[in-house]
């Protein structure tokens, strides 16, 4: 499979996330057992996909400045979703979920990343999604830490939570994983993933 070069060469933002605790399926570093647990009642996935151990979570720290942090937090994820990719076809790939904590960073430091990733991955079929700490969004439980999940997209399902993005609501709809590079004639770097990204923001 042809998939996004995470790691690429060293970029100049290198170091602006500090590793907290390397993927588990039980983090020790945040108290995150009873948001899961409330979760699990508004998401008919979430509870098979822990008890399969297929539920993953990443812990970073946020340990440069803001634009830095951003970068960091967009390449960490793109990891985070070439992992998912090919497990998504296999038994209980439906149930696959990795999740990046990012603690101590500013609230606005997930959104350009989490705009970027889920126009690159709808159309190969995943989905992401952002959090963000004490956030309060209707009967959701509110999130003890802002983190960005990234899981297979429900293709019957999925399409309905993007009404303000007609465009990637069909694509995700029609998605299939081709094997794709998702960066390939974007470029590596953050600053034109960005850039690239502020064009599809909707007009309204």
């Amino acid at each position: 499979m042809i998939t996004a070069h995470a790691a690429g060469a060293l970029r100049s933002t290198a170091g602006a996330l500090r590793l907290i605790q390397a993927r588990t399926t039980h983090p020790r570093t945040v108290d995150i057992a009873a948001y899961v647990q409330a979760v699990s009642a508004h998401c008919p996935y979430l509870a098979p996909s822990v008890e399969r151990g297929v539920t993953g979570w990443t812990v970073y720290e946020a340990a440069g400045d803001a634009g830095a942090v951003e970068a960091e937090v967009f390449h960490a994820a793109v990891q985070a979703a070439e992992w998912v990719r090919p497990l998504a076809s296999r038994r209980h790939g439906m149930l696959v979920c990795e999740n990046i904590v990012v603690l101590g960073a500013d609230a606005g430091t997930l959104v350009w990343p989490h705009w970027a990733l889920k126009n690159l991955y709808g159309p190969v079929g995943l989905m992401f999604g952002k959090f963000t700490a004490g956030e309060v969004r209707g009967d959701i439980p509110v999130p003890p830490v802002s983190f960005l999940p990234v899981r297979v997209a429900v293709r019957p399902r999925d399409p309905r939570f993007l009404g303000a993005t007609p465009e990637l609501a069909a694509a995700v709809a029609e998605a299939v994983d081709d094997g794709r590079d998702v960066l390939y004639g974007i470029g590596h770097d953050w600053t034109e993933i960005r850039q690239w990204a502020q064009h599809l923001l909707p007009k309204h």
